[in-house]
């Protein structure tokens, strides 16, 4: 691989050029060796390189391997080092590749493994990198490696089956107005004109559906323009404090979906805290960083106002109580967890419970809106083919 540096010579003076080598820190080491102070190492991939990056992004799936096969290797005696280049010799993602590179360079220089992840906040979360702190502090790398990868699987496996329940309805209702739009454009306008050619008269229904084809031809230019720039608007909308706390709002109120994010948030929320108490994080900082992995500015701000008052001594159940968004069992849960002293066990308990609450409530959206879609699919495109066909029908009997 080719890089290019800005170096300073033993003068001072600055150098730029070009070396071929396996990674930047081959590149810094032969610079060092020369005498040169290196000032800047850049990669010079080519954009098939950059393209292939792109398609071989860090997923979650691959920081649950990555995360396994860690604290198994560590868990046998390895090092940090000796584990990550295993990795990377296994890993065939050039972007995976490209972060244990970096990850084995910084640990080299004798950086903790905390702070080297903190250099990729996109693909390992506050979480994370606060359970590794933890760990690192403690002693106990291996242990909590194998429970940050038995909560990233859950969550996956969370995120996994909420993205089911909304796919199939999506599809379903993608797939009925692209038949309308379709009819409306390409078949209705054609038996538009056989009717004015036979000179018939049409019933209300056809009327309706031959103006709603008109006005969706006339129109369709503008409305493409209205959609894209409606999209874009509300992107960057929902980008802003405002927006944000919009979105999150009408995530939370819709029925039957808004169940399925509000228990989705409060199992993340309670697995996560739950999680990095028992690593040996404060449970103040627990609350904090749960508040950033919510997903959902309501919750985080709850989260926010529960760590403020706990640190000013209020008990963690009288915290969440004065928040009014979390729900009598997890108080409740707490409540139990703080006379036992294992706050962490109950939250856990907490976050199963929400799980299997998940989990009933996603099978039966999927299994109740399935022939609510059919029957939706079925009744939009009668309408349409019944609309077009009662002239044809009439314009027989009256042969007849």
């Amino acid at each position: 691989m080719e890089y290019s540096f800005i170096a300073a010579d033993p003068q001072g003076a600055k150098q730029k050029g070009k070396l071929e080598a396996n990674d930047q820190k081959e590149v810094i080491e032969y610079l060092r060796m020369k005498g040169y102070i290196p000032l800047s190492v850049k990669s010079l991939e080519k954009n098939s390189s950059s393209i292939l990056a792109y398609f071989s992004r860090v997923k979650g799936s691959d920081i649950v391997l990555f995360t396994r096969q860690l604290s198994s290797m560590i868990t046998t005696g390895l090092t940090v080092i000796e584990s990550l280049n295993i990795l990377k010799q296994q890993n065939n993602k050039p972007q995976m590749q490209k972060v244990l590179d970096d990850l084995i360079a910084s640990l080299s220089e004798g950086t903790a493994l905390s702070k080297a992840l903190s250099n990729y906040p996109s693909i390992f979360s506050p979480t994370y990198i606060a359970l590794i702190k933890s760990a690192e502090e403690g002693g106990i790398l291996d242990k909590v490696l194998e429970r940050l990868a038995d909560n990233l699987e859950k969550s996956e496996d969370v995120k996994k089956r909420v993205k089911s329940a909304l796919f199939y309805p999506g599809i379903i209702i993608s797939g009925v107005i692209t038949v309308i739009i379709m009819m409306n454009i390409f078949v209705i306008p054609q038996m538009g004109s056989l009717y004015e050619s036979l000179d018939l008269e049409l019933p209300f229904m056809t009327r309706v559906v031959l103006a709603g084809s008109k006005l969706t031809t006339t129109l369709l230019p503008f409305s493409i323009f209205f959609i894209i720039g409606g999209v874009i608007g509300f992107k960057k909308f929902a980008k802003t404090p405002r927006g944000i706390r919009f979105v999150d709002k009408i995530r939370l109120k819709m029925p039957v979906f808004g169940d399925i994010v509000r228990l989705s948030v409060l199992s993340e929320v309670s697995r996560t805290i739950s999680l990095l108490v028992n690593s040996g994080a404060s449970l103040i900082g627990g609350l904090t960083i749960a508040g950033d992995v919510a997903g959902n500015i309501y919750y985080k701000n709850a989260l926010v106002g529960t760590s403020s008052l706990v640190e000013k001594g209020a008990g963690l159940s009288i915290a969440l109580q004065n928040q009014n968004i979390f729900p009598p069992l997890m108080i409740q849960m707490v409540k139990v967890g703080e006379s036992t002293g294992k706050i962490d066990e109950s939250l856990l308990k907490v976050s199963e419970y929400f799980e299997r609450d998940l989990d009933i409530k996603v099978k039966t959206l999927t299994t109740s809106i399935e022939p609510i879609l059919i029957i939706f699919l079925g009744v939009s495109v009668a309408f349409l083919i019944i609309s077009v066909i009662t002239p044809i029908y009439s314009l027989v009997s009256q042969i007849q």
